[in-house]
């Protein structure tokens, strides 16, 4: 695997290309066998950035594709990195994050042969398409079980940027801890940075300090700086995106795990198979998207009504049976 780690060609690239009236497309008929992914921050975050380069190895594994890896790509770099990448003959360009939903679309009009891929956006064109996972069904789980571990009543879920795919999480653990202790306290905050794990940490001792017992973070990479927060002061933690029990394993109770193999995969089938249309296509727990950690050495200090509780609540998503609410707007 190939990794481009100097964000900065992007820009003199794309000139170069605009300069040259070429856009380095491939023919309608040429085969599929290549796929790029950008990333907001470094690919070994053990976050939000990890599953998906997990996803795209196991994606590139079962279909035989050639693949490289762009991180740290800035939203004022997103348009450029997408040009960039299919110029050089990537045929599948997936932007891993909602703000690389709108770039993808735009870029996607001057490569009509190949194919532009997002997560957790709404944009879309004829060969780009957007892959919703229902993180606010995992979230719904971390509200449960962070209020039901709660001896303060007072509990804390710090999210990366205020945008739809981080609000409906924050939303919906809100929702869930209340389902648990209509009187518990949710401190919530936006760092508004995927990266800075200083602002996390900075934003968990804060809650800390003001009584949170139990911690969510829904940050990328900078929510582990919230998790090394919570292991210093002796306050249990949720994880998010990956399972992230190993960060610090006497207080991360569970995290989300979102399995982007799953959604690569599904994009990626219906490129090859020739059924892919550009959309927003949403998947969750009833695909196996969205799945929960295991509670590891935690487990004995969860109580079994709690444990019961979450598996209940796990199952009813799954079925369909409880249908957890997307809410876009940040509530006070």
């Amino acid at each position: 695997m190939k990794r481009i780690l100097a964000v900065l060609s992007v820009f003199v690239l794309s000139l170069s290309i605009l300069a040259a009236g070429g856009s380095g497309e491939a023919a309608k008929d040429d085969p599929i066998d290549s796929m790029a992914l950008i990333l907001s921050g470094p690919a070994n975050d053990q976050g939000w950035n990890a599953v998906a380069v997990a996803g795209l190895e196991a994606t590139a594994e079962q279909f035989g594709l050639e693949t490289t890896i762009m991180e740290n790509v800035s939203i004022a770099d997103s348009e450029a990195a997408y040009r960039q990448l299919a110029a050089e003959g990537y045929d599948i360009v997936i932007g891993h994050g909602y703000q690389y939903g709108e770039p993808a679309a735009a870029v996607s009009h001057e490569f009509p042969s190949k194919y532009f891929l997002a997560t957790e956006s709404d944009s879309y064109s004829d060969n780009a398409a957007s892959y919703v996972m229902a993180c606010e069904q995992g979230a719904y789980i971390m509200g449960i079980l962070c209020a039901g571990m709660s001896e303060s009543g007072t509990i804390g879920v710090i999210g990366g940027f205020e945008q739809p795919s981080i609000i409906k999480e924050v939303e919906a653990f809100k929702l869930a801890a209340a389902t648990v202790n209509p009187d518990i306290n949710v401190m919530s905050i936006y760092i508004n940075s995927f990266t800075d794990t200083n602002l996390g940490y900075e934003a968990a001792m804060t809650m800390i300090n003001h009584g949170a017992d139990v911690i969510y973070q829904v940050a990328n990479q900078a929510g582990n700086g919230a998790i090394i927060a919570c292991s210093e002061k002796g306050v249990y933690c949720c994880g998010n995106s990956y399972d992230q029990n190993s960060i610090a394993p006497d207080y991360v109770l569970s995290s989300t795990i979102y399995n982007m193999d799953q959604v690569m995969k599904t994009a990626v089938s219906s490129i090859l198979d020739g059924t892919f249309t550009g959309g927003v296509y949403n998947l969750g727990m009833d695909k196996g998207v969205v799945e929960i950690a295991p509670y590891h050495s935690l487990d004995s200090v969860i109580p079994a009504d709690l444990k019961d509780l979450v598996s209940e609540t796990v199952e009813a998503i799954t079925s369909g049976e409880l249908q957890v609410p997307v809410i876009a707007e940040a509530s006070k």
